[in-house]
Parts: structure tokens; C-alpha cells; sequence
């Protein structure tokens, strides 16, 4: 194939504005339509946009903009080159090069004995509590991750038995969990689909419910995550794994029937963010009474799914949805404090500060995602959401917010000090 018949690069100049956006957002998988609602615009403003009849909106909207089409780096929508914000992709973690050696390791010759599986299971879930209750988790699980992988993997290597060896892929489906977590968001998206795989494998290996409900669910955020073009795809595992998971649940241990509710959940907000508000509320209500039959003080530990949190989930369906009013009042009724994950805490402040934010509320919005930040920095500082409302507010015309923006945008890196 010529050059000349090759899609575009929009990293490469000279490339309008406009082509930048029709180039990205058919990456996306999206149509105009779709975009334009997504923004509260209509598919023609998008089309307008694109074939260069209007000029480069202002700040406010191209950063709504690169939010929805959740580019890597600011300067991929808007071609200045001069100016880099990473907002969907961080700027790389210093332990990701360790992950991803440890990822990519193919050690067949290891002749080192694999760690007990109880030894195994009890780093695993000191783990997940070093990642619900450090600030610095991304930093903390990085640091335990390489070791994690190549003993999970070495366990199933010298399996001696069926039942041995479908423990160790059940676990070692777990350590993939895990890693994703901390690939997200980082300068690898090939490293985060390898390893949303391998985990679907080993998980489907293991036979075991939990295993493959973990597996699907992180699947199912990667797919979402990747555009409305993989919509369908994100639904697809979601409901096949709850069609699976159904005959299990009555008598289900708390961790299968967990996953079943952050399952239900995550239909509904592949469903908000499709725009469906029935559907996405219909799901809603349904992961919020299989969250009733788990006991109180019950806290899932890869989904953090529990009672506690479906407050939180209900303030996502409303942002998704784009419902500022609505985001508000769900931020009311949820409790925050009651989230014994910091790093879900924050992720839930930042949702709340979308909410307040859609709502023309923005010096509550600023303040939201101080408390974030004071939650769990390192998740804040990965969020382009959260990016994105402190940019846009460096530009506001109230000197005492524009203010509170900047010191909260030297904080997260996007300004110097």
C-alpha cells in the first residue's frame, strides 16, 4: 500500500484541528453523532468542526473534547507540539519497566522451587490490602508485582495435580488482576491487553467462578474503555459470564456473589455511557440488591463491591449519563467515608467532582478533587477526568479559583512549580 492511500497520523504535522478530531474519533469507533452528544453538541457542530467551517473551539471545549475521545497526550488533539499533557495516559510509573520485564519473561529453564500455595495466597491478599489502604498504591503494588508474576507463574509450571494446577491458574489469574490495576493509564496499552488476557486464560484454566468473574469484569472495563466501538464487545463478556455466574448464585459464597454485583454494575455503566438511562439504572437496581444480601461490613477486594459502595456507583451512572443535577444529589446521599478503599475513595471524589462540575458548580468541583487528592494522590494524578477539570478552571475568570486550579495543577504535574 502507497503512502497516499495510509490512514493519516494525526501525531504527524501539518494536520488541522478538524482532521485531527475525524481521525481520532473514527479510531474511536465513534460517529459523529455520537460524539456531538457526548458533548452536548449536535453531530452537524461535529461535522463543522472536522471539515474546518468553524474555528478551534475554546479551551473549555477542546478539553471536553480530548476527554471524550480520551486522547493520550492534549497535543495529539490539538497538533502544538509545544504544550504535552498526558491526560487518559500517565507519564509512565518507574516501576512499570520492572512490571512489564516481569510480564513479558518467558522462563522456561527456572529451576528455583515455586512458593507454597498458601504462601502465594497470603502475599496476593496483602497485596490487595497494600493497594486499598496505601496513598502511593500504584507505587506499593509495583514494587511486588515482578515477583508475584514470576512465582504465580512457576506454581503453574510445577503443578503436580488437576486440582494443583487449576489453583495455580485460579491465582495466577488473580497476580493478572492485580497487574492491571497497576498498567492502566500507563504508556503501554499493548502491555495492559496481554495482560487482560493472559488473566482471561489462566482464570478460564482454573474453572473456578471468582477467577473468571474477575477476569471478565477487568476485561469488560478494557473493552469499555477502549470506545463505544467495543461497547458491544465490554456487554458481551459482562453478560456471558453473569449468565454463567446465575445458577451459582444461590448459594454462593460473598466473593462469587460480589463479582455477580460488580458485573451488574458494570452493564449499567457500558449503559450510561451509551447514553441509556433505563437500562443503565435498571442494572443499577439490580446491583444494589445483590449488594443487600452481602453482609455489612463485607468489602470486596479486587471490585471493591459491597454496600458501601453502590452510593458511589449510582453518583458514576449519573455522571455518565451526563445528569449534573442528578450527580449531585446521588453525591448527597452517598457517604464517602464509608469507602475503606483510598484509592476508591478518590476515584469516587473525582466522580463526585464531574458531578458538581456539570452541575456549574466548580469551585465545589476544585474542592471535590482536593480531597482526592489528599485520599490517594497517585489516583488522581492518572485521571483525565480529574485533568481536565483542573485545566479548564486554570483558565476561569474568577482570580481566587483560577487560583486554587493551578496550585491543584502543580500538584498533579500539569504546571510547574
Amino acid at each position: 500500500m502507497s503512502t497516499s492511500d495510509a490512514t493519516p497520523d494525526p501525531y504527524a504535522d501539518p494536520i488541522a484541528f478538524g482532521q485531527r478530531v475525524k481521525i481520532l474519533r473514527s479510531r474511536r469507533g465513534m460517529t459523529r453523532d455520537q460524539l456531538g452528544g457526548l458533548m452536548g453538541k449536535s453531530g452537524s457542530w461535529v461535522r463543522a468542526i472536522e471539515e474546518g467551517r468553524l474555528k478551534v473551539p475554546r479551551l473549555e471545549v477542546v478539553l471536553r473534547m480530548a476527554e471524550t475521545l480520551r486522547v493520550r497526550d492534549l497535543a495529539d488533539l490539538t497538533g502544538d507540539q509545544s504544550v504535552h499533557v498526558d491526560l487518559f495516559t500517565g507519564p509512565g510509573h518507574p516501576r512499570l519497566a520492572a512490571v512489564q520485564a516481569a510480564v513479558n519473561a518467558f522462563p522456561l529453564t527456572e529451576q528455583r522451587q515455586a512458593p507454597p500455595a498458601e504462601h502465594l495466597r497470603a502475599r496476593l491478599a496483602r497485596a490487595w490490602s497494600a493497594r486499598h489502604s496505601a496513598p502511593n498504591h500504584r507505587d506499593v503494588i509495583g514494587a511486588l508485582l515482578p515477583e508475584l508474576i514470576r512465582d504465580a507463574q512457576l506454581s503453574v509450571r510445577q503443578a503436580d495435580s488437576p486440582a494443583d494446577m487449576r489453583a495455580a491458574q485460579a491465582a495466577l489469574s488473580e497476580v493478572y488482576s492485580l497487574a492491571q490495576f497497576f498498567v492502566a493509564y500507563q504508556p503501554d496499552s499493548a502491555l495492559l491487553w496481554r495482560v487482560a488476557e493472559r488473566g482471561m486464560v489462566a482464570a478460564q484454566h482454573s474453572a473456578d467462578p471468582h477467577a473468571l468473574g474477575v477476569a471478565a469484569w477487568l476485561m469488560a472495563q478494557a473493552h469499555r474503555d477502549s470506545g463505544p466501538g467495543h461497547f458491544d464487545a465490554a456487554d458481551t463478556i459482562n453478560l456471558e459470564t453473569l449468565a454463567y455466574l446465575e445458577p451459582l448464585l444461590p448459594d454462593a459464597s460473598d466473593d462469587v456473589l460480589a463479582i455477580a454485583g460488580a458485573l451488574q454494575f458494570e452493564a449499567g455503566y457500558t449503559a450510561a455511557r451509551r447514553g441509556d438511562t433505563g437500562t443503565a439504572w435498571r442494572y443499577w437496581d439490580t446491583a444494589r440488591a445483590v449488594a443487600a444480601r452481602l453482609p455489612e461490613t463485607y468489602y470486596h477486594p479486587v471490585t471493591s463491591f459491597s454496600r458501601a459502595i453502590i452510593g458511589a456507583h449510582a453518583v458514576t451512572i449519573a455522571v455518565e449519563l451526563h445528569a449534573g443535577g442528578e450527580s449531585v444529589r446521588q453525591s448527597a446521599a452517598a457517604d464517602a467515608t464509608t469507602i475503606p478503599s483510598r484509592p476508591r475513595r478518590a476515584r469516587h471524589r473525582i466522580e463526585e467532582a464531574r458531578g458538581y462540575q456539570l452541575d456549574g458548580q466548580p469551585d465545589v468541583a476544585l474542592a471535590t478533587l482536593a480531597q482526592a487528592h489528599e485520599a490517594a494522590p497517585e489516583t488522581i494524578k492518572y485521571n483525565g477526568y480529574a485533568k481536565r477539570i483542573v485545566l479548564e478552571e486554570t483558565q476561569a475568570k474568577s482570580p481566587a479559583r483560577r487560583r486554587r486550579a493551578s496550585e491543584l495543577a502543580v500538584k498533579l504535574g500539569l504546571l510547574a512549580a
